[in-house]
């Protein structure tokens, strides 16, 4: 059980009113003038989001809190309670239903969320004692899967390698009983992984394809992708400072697929789930890879080197024409792959692109209903003409600064194969300013909208 909930409430429990700002109103005349006048000198409205202590209504009565939500769909807005409210314990008052009830758990276990490898918190969070209502395993495992991908991403990279990351990987597998599997250093060249070497070969730490596989054979085959750049310091092409700051979460996209497929096992969802992470750091050394080398890959063609800081699409070409070789159903990758998608889009929403219509369909549905939101950019095929090289078959980076999220999705697109399904997520991994639910730091983006997906399709 995590330390923000609780099963028993105790005679000392805090009881939370919600309100909307529709019903505020009608709810307010409802309650003793003492109550009343309370709430209108402290200029409270009913807001989504905010809270307000209310004092006993009679001498020798209990404190209670008023809180402010959207609707029953609401999640934030139990994230900023969990963050503001002191430490106690809290119930809900009257009867909910089943999805408000693991929203509210939802939200208030994510905003209950800290980092504390390296810091104590300087208060114990404060505890919901879980509804009744809620399915509390199905929200225990999508909170851990969170908490599991912020925690990856938030360690910083002095301890969070490539093989820290293959140990966290083997570890996930083994409370599933999942088979992991690892390639590492040179024998990436032996087993045909020649991108994924090049890019890692500089660094003393070595470059590795982390392998897991899990469930019935016989089961529809999803493969996850992601790239797992533990460090990225732009390799020869050299990032100034400022753009080597945040490089620790250049894992990020490793980070949501191990989360990802931590909560598919855990809620036994009817799939044959591989799991593949291309782990690397892109050094600087005598050994790194140069602009306008030609690199071979896994897949038989050239790929020229316009930039060494696109090191992430090469990494992950070799991990889908490993995935695509299996002929699976359907074909997901995660990465924080361009500065393009967030300039479009902002740290908030994650860029989708998919080869499939109706896949991309089913997520942004589930996007929708979860609060988890992406949005589709075009793989824009005439755009293609901007990675042309002279001397390969392609360029990693190409010499136009335009459409630099579509350039590298479709660079990704030369690895896999039309008739499979398959959706790339770029996504930036970090909330950069704090905000109900979701601290400074690592974030999980669009893994809840894919898990709800995958879920509406193969639950067991």
């Amino acid at each position: 059980m995590l330390n923000c909930f609780t099963t028993e409430a105790g005679e000392d429990a805090i009881t939370i009113t919600v309100v909307t700002k529709s019903s505020f109103a009608d709810w307010l005349k409802s309650q003793p003038n003492s109550i009343q006048s309370w709430i209108k000198a402290s200029g409270y409205l009913g807001k989504a989001g905010k809270t307000l202590l209310l004092p006993p209504v009679e001498e020798g009565g209990s404190i209670s809190v008023l809180l402010g939500v959207e609707d029953n769909r609401d999640i934030w807005s139990w994230g900023a309670a969990a963050t503001e409210l002191a430490s106690g314990t809290y119930s809900i008052v009257g009867n909910i239903d089943q999805a408000t009830a693991e929203n509210a758990a939802l939200g208030w276990a994510l905003g209950s969320y800290r980092f504390t490898r390296y810091k104590n918190p300087n208060k114990n969070p404060p505890k919901l004692l879980i509804p009744e209502a809620a399915a509390l395993p199905s929200v225990l495992n999508l909170v851990e899967a969170v908490y599991f991908a912020r925690d990856l991403i938030n360690t910083p990279s002095s301890e969070m390698g490539p093989g820290e990351l293959a140990a966290a990987a083997n570890d996930m597998a083994g409370r599933f009983d999942a088979d992991c599997s690892v390639v590492v250093g040179d024998d990436l060249l032996r087993d045909d992984y020649p991108m994924i070497h090049a890019v890692g070969r500089a660094s003393v730490r070595k470059p590795r394809l982390i392998d897991i596989t899990w469930g019935k054979p016989k089961s529809p085959k999803i493969t996850l992708v992601g790239k797992g750049v533990c460090f990225d310091t732009g390799g020869l092409d050299l990032k100034p400072s400022s753009g080597m700051l945040m490089m620790k979460k250049d894992m990020g996209g490793a980070a949501h697929v191990l989360a990802l497929g931590q909560l598919i096992m855990a809620n036994r969802l009817d799939i044959r789930l591989r799991i593949l992470v291309p782990a690397v750091e892109n050094s600087v050394s005598g050994d790194a890879f140069r602009p306008m080398d030609v690199l071979k890959t896994r897949a038989g063609f050239s790929v020229e080197v316009g930039n060494t800081d696109a090191e992430g699409r090469l990494v992950l070409g070799d991990a889908l024409t490993k995935a695509v070789s299996e002929n699976p159903d359907m074909i997901m990758d995660f990465a924080t792959l361009t500065g393009a998608a967030r300039v479009a889009l902002g740290p908030d929403m994650a860029a989708l692109f998919s080869n499939n219509d109706q896949l991309a369909a089913n997520i942004e549905a589930a996007a929708e209903d979860c609060a988890d939101p992406v949005w589709r950019l075009p793989l824009w095929q005439p755009y293609r003409r901007f990675l042309d090289s002279d001397v390969a078959d392609i360029n990693n980076a190409g010499q136009s600064r335009f459409a630099g999220a579509i350039t590298a999705a479709l660079f990704l697109k030369e690895f896999v194969s039309d008739h499979i399904p398959w959706a790339h997520f770029d996504i930036y991994g970090w909330n950069p300013a704090k905000r109900p639910g979701r601290p400074v730091g690592g974030e999980a983006m669009g893994l809840r909208a894919v898990y709800a997906m995958l879920a509406k399709k193969y639950k067991g």
